[in-house]
Parts: structure tokens; sequence; C-alpha cells
């Protein structure tokens, strides 16, 4: 609202404004939205609504959740790195390739990566602590567990191809590969 309160740039430079917005929206995607609803509110309840002691792999859990605070602290460490990463929250390719961005892209891109593993160990632990009740069928379930039931499948399936995405984006930049030139 600041920037269109009047013509002309309030925030510096076009880059700041960018570097605000994907910081903004990978900070609330990857790092507040998927660990609260799913890390914490699914930990939470979902062993109280099962009726079992706790999660099935807790080490797992804990790997997964240990992973989040390194994650996070590279994406904030991208933010200030050179001029930040102003390529949008889907690092869009052209902003961020080797010509535009420096090393705040494969921070970023690191975090990304990271933040993914964490994601996908806490999936498999949901999938894996669902399935492991010795119920008769998925019917007897309350909608909570199926609902993180699913979502931990859907994140064991997309996160791999964005891991995908995010290899050829550093393969592309360090490498001299052309998967999005």
């Amino acid at each position: 609202r600041m920037e269109l309160r009047r013509p002309g740039m309030t925030l510096g430079d076009g880059q700041l404004y960018n570097t605000v917005v994907t910081a903004h929206a990978l900070v609330m995607i990857f790092f507040f939205v998927m660990p609260v609803m799913m890390g914490g509110f699914g930990n939470w309840l979902l062993p109280l609504l099962l009726g079992s002691p706790d999660m099935h792999f807790p080490r797992l859990n804990n790997f997964s959740f240990w992973t989040l605070p390194w994650a996070l602290d590279l994406a904030v460490v991208s933010l200030f790195t050179e001029s930040g990463s102003g390529t949008g929250w889907t690092l869009y390719p052209p902003l961020s390739t080797y010509l535009y961005m420096g090393k705040s892209v494969d921070l970023t891109v690191f975090s990304l990566h990271l933040a993914g593993v964490g994601s996908i160990f806490g999936s498999i632990n949901f999938i894996v602590t669902v399935r492991g009740m010795k119920l008769v069928d998925m019917h007897q379930l309350s909608m909570f567990p199926i609902s993180m039931f699913v979502t931990g499948h859907l994140l064991v399936v997309a996160l791999p191809v964005l891991a995908g995405g995010l290899t050829m984006l550093i393969t592309d930049r360090h490498f001299n590969t052309s998967f999005f030139y």
C-alpha cells in the first residue's frame, strides 16, 4: 500500500519490492502454513483422534521439525545476501537466472530443498501413523485423520517435483544446462 500511495518508488527500487514480496510468500507458505497446519495441528491432534500415545516414528518427526529452523535460516540469509532474491514466490526462471540474481537465489533454492525434505519426512510419518492403526477400514476415522492422510500423500508426490524443478534451476545457473532458457 505504501508503494501505491503516490507515483514513484517509495521502497527504493523494484528489486527491494520484489525481494520483500518473495520473502513474504516463501516464509508464509513453507515456514508458516505448512508447518503449523500439517506439523503443529497434525502432531497434536492425530494421536488424540487415533487413540495412540504418539506418532508412529517420533525421531523422524523430530528430524522433520529440526530441518525447518535451518531452512528458515537459509531463507533469511538469502534475504540479506546481495540484493535479495526478488524472483517472486515461484522463483520465476527469467528473474532467477544467473544474469539477474547471484548467491541469494542459491540460498533460497537450498532453503526450499531443506524445507521440502522435512515436509516429506513429516508426511511419511503421518501416512504411516494413520495406516498403522489397527482399524477395520478408513470409514471409522474422523475427517481430520483422513485429511492428514490425503495431504501427506499429496505432499509426498508433489514435493519431489518441486525439488526436481529447483535442481534444474540450480543446474541452469551453475552448470550451463538449458532447462528454463
